[in-house]
């Protein structure tokens, strides 16, 4: 069942699921069923998991929800209650309707912040394709305590990034019949605050009639039904509900057009194409081609003035919160031309639109030359420079010409002794203890062990090094074992160590052996896997002796 730390929102009796009953619960983070007479859940979504709820058409004879989650799989609940199912049913539904955009943000801005965090550390990325790729560890282990959850709650009340209105999206709205001889349109939450935000009229009229006089679905059906959604606004009925809507557009385009914009080249009043050579360079007044109809005479003006305040009202949304942010910083707009000071300052804002129409960045040719950048592969020569040849003391001719002579007669003499050879395994020991950095090879020139090591192999033990010590971490982590989940995480995270040592850790160990390196470069891995498989199974040991 719920947890004590969980928050229970909704209980909704009478449910039944794969024709058993049961109860329906909305808690804070997750939707859940539970049969009659038990005290588990059988069924249970976290908010993040579900795409989409969908709904029962009315007049049908089973009262269902069903949830839609991102895998593809779907969930239905039947409301068996004779008195309230229907009511029931939407209770739940417009509880989630409230709750699934949350989480919806809440799952994107954990992904990207993974994603965010693959891209810009390319050690966690290997890490990742060492543990999780190759299913050393699942996803959710890798990720716990990685991704900060406070964080990304803080990030997405504090600095949540708005998403644009799209300007089609209520052509976005298609109908679908319903069988009936109607349509029926599928409002999503984002729909609709896309249509509040686009329209504020629409959103007052919302607050003003929902849900005391009109519910929910009974004002969207208005809304589709009126003049005001449909692009000819010429006969708008007087008891249409939205009719003041459409007059409050009427006064905030006019009040547009009044303003003006601050582009001199734009001329908003002018309705009519002219080409260059009818009357080019000679000065007319403002056209006055719109006064002379009236929208009830021109219906295509009337779309286009609809089109034009739609397009208005959507770049509007994205103005308003950049002017509130301005507000808080103290600093004043001067994009409405308020700002007579800091117009004052400002170039002439038609030398820059000129400027910005006959100058091309493409086209401007470029002064300054651009720097070579050094790319050293060892500084230290470019820093010091060439160094000297150290004397030494050279043979003479004589002493060659003699040493010659004595191999000649060494090989002459040499007879071969086949039975007295040694073993394979004492060539291979004395191979290895003759080799740079062997036993028999410490009194001479030593050699660093990373100009031993190749390159690659380097690079694939630093990268067992950290796989090693993710599952290290995630395996001490555990102690003290003091709960059921803990004890059930060690023997998964012992048995993820094993793995990790027959999968990574042996076959590296086996390539370094053919390459007849004599230094143990697992030594340490080994080690410290040792240590964490005696302090399980001491800690397993001590489990046994308390149970019996």
């Amino acid at each position: 069942m719920a947890t004590s730390s969980e928050e229970v929102l909704l209980i909704v009796k009478r449910v039944r699921q794969k024709k058993q009953d049961g109860a329906l619960y909305l808690m804070a983070e997750r939707v859940a069923w539970a049969p009659e007479g038990k005290d588990r859940f059988s069924v249970s979504h976290l908010y993040a998991d579900i795409r989409c709820q969908k709904i029962s058409p009315d007049g049908k004879s089973k009262i269902q929800l069903q949830l839609v989650l991102h895998t593809g799989e779907t969930t239905n609940f039947h409301f068996t209650s004779e008195s309230s199912a229907v009511k029931d049913r939407d209770a739940a539904k417009d509880l989630l309707q409230q709750l699934l955009p949350k989480f919806k943000r809440k799952a994107n801005k954990e992904l990207e912040e993974k994603n965010r965090m693959l891209q810009e550390d390319p050690l966690l990325f290997q890490l990742y394709k060492d543990l999780v790729v190759s299913q050393v560890i699942s996803a959710e282990e890798f990720w716990a305590n990685r991704v900060s959850m406070n964080s990304v709650d803080h990030s997405l009340t504090n600095s949540k990034q708005e998403v644009g209105i799209s300007a089609a999206f209520l052509a976005d709205v298609r109908p679908q019949t319903d069988g009936c001889n109607g349509l029926r349109y599928n409002l999503t939450s984002d729909i609709i605050e896309s249509i509040f935000r686009t329209y504020p009229a629409v959103k007052q009229k919302y607050g003003e009639n929902v849900p005391h006089n009109l519910t929910e679905k009974e004002f969207w059906t208005r809304f589709f039904q009126s003049h005001y959604f449909h692009r000819d606004r010429i006969s708008t009925g007087s008891q249409d509900l939205f009719a003041e809507c459409g007059k409050l557009d009427e006064q905030g385009l006019k009040s547009m057009v009044g303003q003006g914009v601050r582009n001199p080249m734009v001329d908003l009043m002018s309705f009519e194409d002219k080409s260059l050579d009818e009357g080019y360079g000679i000065s007319s007044g403002p056209s006055t081609s719109g006064h002379n109809k009236t929208l009830k005479e021109n219906s295509n003006a009337a779309i286009i003035k609809r089109f034009n305040h739609h397009s208005a009202m959507v770049l509007a949304t994205g103005l308003h919160k950049q002017d509130a942010q301005n507000e808080q910083n103290g600093e004043t707009s001067s994009t409405e031309g308020n700002s007579k000071d800091s117009d004052f300052f400002q170039p002439s804002v038609k030398k820059v639109k000129l400027k910005e129409s006959i100058e091309y960045a493409d086209l401007v040719q470029e002064n300054g030359r651009k720097a070579v950048s050094l790319n050293l592969k060892k500084s230290d020569r470019y820093s010091h420079g060439p160094t000297p040849v150290q004397c030494q003391q050279y043979a003479t001719s004589q002493d060659i010409i003699n040493s010659v002579s004595w191999i000649r007669h060494e090989i002459a003499d040499y007879t071969p002794r086949l039975t007295q050879v040694l073993s394979s395994s004492t060539a291979s020991t004395a191979i290895a203890a003759l080799s740079p950095g062997g036993v028999l090879m410490q009194g001479g020139t030593q050699q660093a062990i990373n100009q031993m090591v190749p390159n690659d192999a380097q690079c694939e033990l630093k990268h067992l090094y950290v796989a090693a010590g993710e599952l290290l971490r995630h395996f001490w982590s555990c102690f003290p074992v003091n709960t059921p989940f803990l004890e059930e995480k060690v023997v998964k995270m012992r048995s993820n160590l094993e793995r990790f040592q027959v999968t990574k850790l042996c076959p590296f160990q086996e390539k370094m052996q053919r390459q007849y390196l004599s230094t143990n470069l697992t030594g340490h891995l080994e080690e410290m896997l040792q240590t964490a498989y005696n302090k399980f199974h001491t800690w397993q040991t001590r489990r046994m002796l308390r149970k019996t």
